[in-house]
């Protein structure tokens, strides 16, 4: 009974440590349409451009020291700074959209024009990620941006996701003001 349990996981691990996001680009590329659309919903572009006028003096000596406080306050009791972003109304929406999903998401996080995270669904394990592609690849590029990470086994959730990362944009339709980072669990893709 014990090999039918380590057998079969390493079956599903030995197929699936090859897949990377293209073996799931046209699907992911048909579900970013459903992100987008609730994208331009004002609680994200209010919340977005509100933490952009707040952040819009820190250096990046501020930001590293936020994204370690962040980082500390994941294995601490007291944790106001991951208190505050979660209480925020855009984290209500975001926690509504991945439980509406039925486990086809596995977190999202909305970040600011600095990449800092204005919002998510669950706790990330930093505050800043703007040194990161999912930022990058998306907030810098421009509106049309579209940017889909391999496929790797989720350690906490025990699914196998692909990041899928847009950029926020204005409802101008032309201004990236943040960017969107949502964890698919590609084994729920249709």
């Amino acid at each position: 009974m014990l090999a039918i349990f380590v057998v079969a996981p390493l079956a599903l691990v030995g197929s699936m440590t090859l897949a990377n996001a293209n073996e799931f680009e046209g699907q992911l590329r048909n579900y970013s349409q459903d992100v987008k659309a609730w994208l331009s919903d004002p609680v994200v572009i209010d919340a977005v451009k509100a933490q952009n006028a707040e952040n819009a003096n820190l250096t990046q000596q501020d930001i590293d020291n936020l994204d370690k406080q962040w980082r500390a306050e994941t294995a601490a009791t007291d944790k106001p700074l991951i208190d505050k972003v979660l209480a925020r109304p855009l984290s209500n929406f975001l926690r509504e959209k991945a439980d509406a999903a039925q486990g086809l998401i596995t977190e999202i996080f909305v970040m600011d024009n600095k990449g800092l995270n204005v919002g998510q669904s669950d706790v990330t394990s930093d505050y800043w990620q703007g040194d990161e592609a999912k930022w990058q690849k998306t907030f810098l590029v421009g509106p049309g941006a579209i940017h889909m990470s391999d496929v790797e086994l989720d350690e906490s959730t025990q699914t196998y996701q692909s990041q899928l990362s847009l950029p926020v944009v204005d409802s101008d339709g032309k201004t990236v003001i943040g960017a969107v980072t949502v964890g698919v669990n590609v084994e729920l893709l249709e």
